[in-house]
Formats: C-alpha cells, structure tokens, sequence
C-alpha cells in the first residue's frame, strides 16, 4: 500500500503496539518534522516575531512569513497577507461573523449539518443584533440540496448578505458542493464563507476555484499543533473588517484619544503568537504539500467501503449518510440502536487498542432535530491508516454489539 510508508514518521504508530488512531476528524497525529520544528522553536530561537530585532525574534520573523506564504500558495491565495493565524476553525468562523458589520434583517442562510463553530456564532449574532439565520434541509441521506439552496437564496432577496457552509461535514463526511453553491450565492449578491477544517487535510482546496470569500482551518487537523489553525479571506473584505481581538500588534500607533489600524493580517493577530506553533505548522504544511491530497481522499474512501462493507447490514447500527463510501470520504458515523455510543468507544480503546470518537461531535442540533440523545459513534482515517487496522474496528465493533445487545 502506497500509504503506508508515511507511518514510519509517526512517533506514536512506532511503538512495539501501536494503537489504532481512527479520530482524525478531531485531530490527527503529528510526523516527527512538527515535533522537531516546536522542539527547535523553545531550543534555538525562543523569540519574538514582528516585534524585537534580535537575531531569536529576526528567525521566528522570517519563518512566520514563509509559513504564511506556504499557506497561501497550499490554497492559491492571492497573496501571503491574506493568510491570518488563529487558534482554530472555530476562532476563525468567529472572526467573520463577528468582525464584519450587519444589519437588522440581514439573511444568513447555513445547512442543517454545521458545526457548532459554523452554528453558534450566526445564532448569537440573531440574538444580539436581529439578523435573520436561515437552515437550509439537506435531503433524507444528508447530502446537499441544491434546489433547496436555490429557493432559500432566492426567498432571502436582496437581503441575504452571507452564506457559511461546512465544505465537508465532520458528522458523515459528506462534501458540499461548494463552487455550485458560491456561483449562487454570489448570483445573489451574498459573500461566501467555507469552513474548510474537514476539507483541507484531505483534499486539495483551491479559494480561487471555489469563488468564495472566506475560508477557515484548522491546523491540528492537518498534523500540525494543537492551538492552531487559520483563516483565509479576501483582501478588500479583509481590510473593512474588525477585530474581535485588539491590542498589541493589531494597530500601527496609539494615542489617548485615536488610533491607526494595521493593516491585514497584523490587524488581527492581537498579543504574542504561538510561534511554536507557527513554526510547527510550517513544518505541517511542508509535509502535506510533498503528498497526493487526492490519492489520500482515495485512499480513505477504500477504508470506509471495508468498514461500510462489515457494518451496513449489522442489527443495531445505522450508517450516517448514503451508504456509498465514496460520497462519505474516510468518515464512518454511525448511529447504535441497542448500546451506548461512549460505552462502545471505551470498550474499543480498552480491549483492542482502537480509539474512534463518540458523542454528539458539536453537531448537537443536527442530532436535537433528530430526537437523538445519544450521539453517535465515528471512525475517521488517514493516510497512515491501514486496511488490517479499519477491520479490527469493524470486526470488533460487530462483536461488541453481537455480546451486549
């Protein structure tokens, strides 16, 4: 298997043992590079950038502007100072909503599958300053209803100002088509905002292709640091916008009485960065850019049709989704009829060493419209994942549900 070169570079799969990591969808594993970038941060050059000019903070200066601009050629940003580091996704999603200025009546249309992240925001900004949050239905298998789209965007007028959507949902995997969806969007005159957490580990995302105007990351999700993540925006939106974090670097000068904005992506990076983290996640996106994004995307999918194959027809379990693993990318969600989805998880983590998540996965309206109080069960792979690792899963799995329901 062409992947399986990539795990010898995983401190944590070189284990006499190794476990089964099927949780990428929260976080993947990190290759020794990251460790080695984070470790020479603290060792070597532990100072601060774009502010001393000492030769610690001139290191740290320099690799934070080549990380920006690896970022940005990663995605075809139009340039480097588009790229903004964050803390995640979810710090990002919330840098839009709650950075660009609306009006009462103002229309956000968002589907019935979003993260809390892509969620929570627009319903505090309903709540707070009476803009408009509309769902949109997806159909009865989850995916994407683009006559529904069409019709909200079209009942919405001139009124609809953004759309955000999820580009792939971390609940099933299902991929949105999100450049249909921009097209019209924009046809309507709305901005478009992606999150791209689910997306961009897996596949390869081009803004420009897409035609939207925001794009948030998470770096944590791409076998880069924990407390890291990104956002992409246009440069003229990028401007207009505020900052929900100021201080520090985000402004040229102050006085008493005034101040001088930075300008993008200074404006919104308040106080110290997580310059580890910076350099780690160069080292992130150094080792995601050398791999076929598109064959890895292949590659889970040929994991999820063995797990699909094993669990579609057990008693008790209910796949997420169209059956069809290819238009579930390496997610597996499933629904237990019979047993506790966290009891399950345990079991699994305790008796073979695999490790899935279990819950409501900060879906939890999706699961509310439902009537499902229980969450669900996921298993998520990668690239170093294996086919003997995703049956031990699934077989497991049968068993466990066989003994205790």
């Amino acid at each position: 298997m062409m992947f399986s070169k990539y795990r010898s570079d995983f401190p944590t799969l070189n284990r006499e043992k190794p476990p089964v990591y099927l949780d990428n969808a929260c976080m993947t594993l990190r290759p020794y590079p990251v460790i080695e970038a984070i470790r020479s941060y603290y060792e070597d050059s532990p100072g601060c950038g774009g502010r001393s000019v000492h030769r610690y903070a001139t290191i740290v200066s320099r690799k934070m502007s080549e990380c920006r601009k690896k970022i940005s050629e990663l995605f075809n940003a139009n340039n480097s100072n588009e790229i903004i580091f964050t803390k995640n996704a979810t710090h990002s999603l919330n840098q839009v909503a709650k950075g660009l200025s609306w009006e009462k009546g103002d229309v956000i249309l968002t589907t019935d599958r979003e993260h809390n992240s892509n969620l929570v925001p627009w319903l505090q900004l309903e709540e707070e300053q009476g803009v408009d949050h509309r769902v949109v239905k997806s159909n009865e298998d989850n995916t994407f209803n683009i006559e529904a789209f069409e019709d909200a965007c079209a009942s919405a007028g001139d009124k609809l100002k953004m759309v955000s959507l999820s580009h792939v949902g971390n609940l099933d995997g299902i991929a949105v088509p999100v450049k249909e969806a921009a097209r019209i969007a924009k046809d309507h005159g709305a901005m478009v905002c992606v999150d791209g957490a689910q997306s961009t580990p897996h596949m390869k995302v081009d803004v420009q292709d897409l035609g939207v105007d925001f794009m948030a990351f998470s770096i944590h999700k791409m076998m880069g640091p924990s407390g890291m993540g990104g956002l992409w925006g246009r440069m003229e939106l990028l401007e207009n916008m505020r900052s929900i974090q100021s201080g520090g670097s985000t402004v040229e000068t102050s006085h008493y009485d005034s101040l001088e904005w930075s300008k993008p992506p200074a404006k919104f990076e308040g106080g110290l960065g997580n310059y580890a983290g910076i350099l780690g996640t160069s080292a992130a996106i150094d080792y995601i850019s050398n791999i076929d994004l598109n064959a890895v995307h292949e590659h889970e999918i040929s994991l999820n049709r063995i797990m699909t194959s094993k669990l579609k027809d057990v008693d008790g379990i209910s796949i997420i989704g169209p059956e069809d693993p290819s238009k579930r990318g390496g997610i597996c969600g499933l629904l237990m009829e019979k047993v506790d989805a966290h009891d399950i998880a345990i079991l699994l983590d305790e008796a073979v060493d695999v490790m899935v998540r279990s819950g409501m996965h900060c879906v939890h309206s999706w699961f509310n419209s439902k009537g499902i109080d229980r969450g669900s069960l996921r298993a998520s792979a990668y690239l170093y994942n294996t086919e003997e690792e995703v049956k031990l899963f699934a077989d497991t799995l049968v068993e466990a549900v066989d003994a205790l329901s």
